[in-house]
């Protein structure tokens, strides 16, 4: 057995995962790589896309569907940088809301919102400004400003490994080192949450630099980070930063069905309970390459929703 898992599976957890590392599931899909290598071009890129693939994200099912027409064509998608529209204007929305927090300046973003949260109740989840509500927003500002345009860049102040669980250098200190103040008592000041069902507890900071523009719970993650800057750090709604409690996603039903479809080919059964037709109709007949990588997206799924 290897001492780590092959590395198109990092987006299911550490790649020395002892429990995947001897997932039989995991371990026969691996084999089927290995009796149709060398891959092509293009079915590395689809298997470059499901590695990519995360529940987490606000149009997950719609990124499942793309890749399994994608199985079915044997052509990668084309792909764009750009994001949805609804949510670059909330982003942007939210970028000019707290803005207008920062610099005192509520009537320029009056007829604002972030979905059906108004500019009004944004501000109320702030209250009055001071100069560390105002640092730290400030963070929020810069991220939201990366999210917009990558060529601006945002700098963590907790964070110490990227998407894939892999170390990162922390230099929060170096580059925040005029207000090392602020950034002490961000990275000290603890929201208390439910994981997964458990109590459990994340630094402002940490949470700040997890707040992911394209996570299904922004805009309610959003609320609770505001409501943290202003001392409630006991939220009662669900807190989902980046990929954590990805169970909650309003998606799940659906990429539940997504799983089984991609199970149902797989297995050749007859099975229609909890099938899309669709779907079994863009994959197509099955061949040795696409069993593949139906197996390697149902396999994912269910490992990031906990199915």
């Amino acid at each position: 057995m290897s001492e780590k898992l092959r590395s198109c599976w990092q987006n299911c957890g550490g790649l020395d995962d002892k429990s995947l590392l001897e997932d039989k599931e995991i371990l026969g899909i691996d084999a089927a790589e290995d009796s149709i290598a060398p891959l092509d071009d293009n079915t590395v890129h689809i298997r470059g896309l499901i590695t990519r693939f995360e529940s987490c994200y606000h149009e997950a099912d719609k990124e499942a569907e793309m890749i399994i027409q994608a199985i079915g064509s044997g052509q990668p998608p084309a792909e764009s940088n750009e994001r949805p529209p609804q949510r670059k204007q909330e982003l942007q929305n939210t970028h000019d809301i707290l803005s207008a927090w920062c610099q005192d300046e509520p009537t320029s973003c009056k007829d604002l919102c972030v979905g059906p949260v108004s500019a009004k109740e944004l501000f109320d989840c702030l209250g009055k400004p001071t100069d560390l509500k105002r640092w730290q927003v400030q963070r929020m500002i810069d991220q939201l400003k990366w999210a917009l345009d990558r060529s601006y860049s945002y700098h963590v102040m907790a964070l110490d490994m990227d998407g894939f669980g892999q170390p990162i250098e922390l230099k929060a200190k170096e580059y925040y080192k005029d207000h090392l103040d602020f950034l002490n008592q961000t990275t000290t000041t603890m929201i208390h949450y439910t994981l997964d069902g458990k109590d459990s507890e994340m630094s402002l900071a940490l949470a700040i630099d997890l707040h992911s523009p394209c996570n299904w719970n922004f805009i309610g993650n959003l609320v609770i980070l505001l409501k943290a800057i202003n001392g409630d750090l006991h939220p009662k709604e669900s807190f989902a930063p980046c990929s954590l409690n990805a169970k909650l996603t309003p998606l799940r039903d659906r990429l539940r069905i997504i799983s089984n479809t991609l199970k149902i080919f797989c297995e050749g059964s007859k099975e229609k309970q909890d099938v899309d037709g669709n779907i079994l109709a863009l994959l197509g007949a099955k061949t040795a390459v696409k069993h593949w990588l139906a197996a390697s997206l149902d396999k994912t799924i269910r490992l990031r929703l906990g199915l």
